[in-house]
């Protein structure tokens, strides 16, 4: 069913951006996504917009927005803490849309953290366009294993 979704012919993505490997489960069905770190407090995640993402308009389905923002704002807890997290609360936005073929990007930065809880401020968007704004609470779980080596991290080709 979403076998094409892993095709090897890939769409041309900005460069330093590389696919994410999440290619089982919810991943399979949303993606292909991609990301683009830099440091512990400089990444975007983004993904292109296809016929599998849009509701009846041909716009970008808001679900797959809120989706695609609860990681992209909860990368931040990843990269900081090295933990996985749960979201305790999303609240989102939605300021403009996405059309198929758009580059739909997205980052976050931690604004506050208590105990194991931490709240996120991000952005979405499409080129210079900024297309849904949000908050988030997240709870911090265990620890997340080191990134295998062939994830580069480093300044942005």
């Amino acid at each position: 069913m979403t076998d094409d979704l892993l095709d090897e012919k890939l769409p041309d993505i900005p460069a330093g951006y590389v696919q994410m490997n999440w290619t089982q489960g919810f991943g399979r069905q949303i993606g292909p996504l991609y990301e683009r770190i830099v440091d512990e407090t400089d990444y975007t995640r983004a993904f292109i917009v296809g016929d599998h993402h849009t509701n009846g308009m041909k716009n970008c389905h808001g679900g797959m927005l809120m989706a695609f923002a609860d990681m992209a704002f909860g990368h931040a807890i990843s990269l900081k803490v090295r933990r996985f997290w749960v979201t305790v609360r999303l609240l989102t936005d939605f300021i403009s849309s996405a059309k198929v073929g758009d580059f739909v990007e997205g980052t976050g930065e931690i604004v506050g953290e208590e105990d194991d809880l931490y709240t996120v401020r991000g952005r979405i968007w499409v080129g210079d366009q900024t297309i849904m704004t949000g908050t988030a609470v997240f709870k911090a779980l265990g620890a997340r294993p080191e990134k295998p080596a062939w994830i580069k991290v480093g300044p942005a080709e």
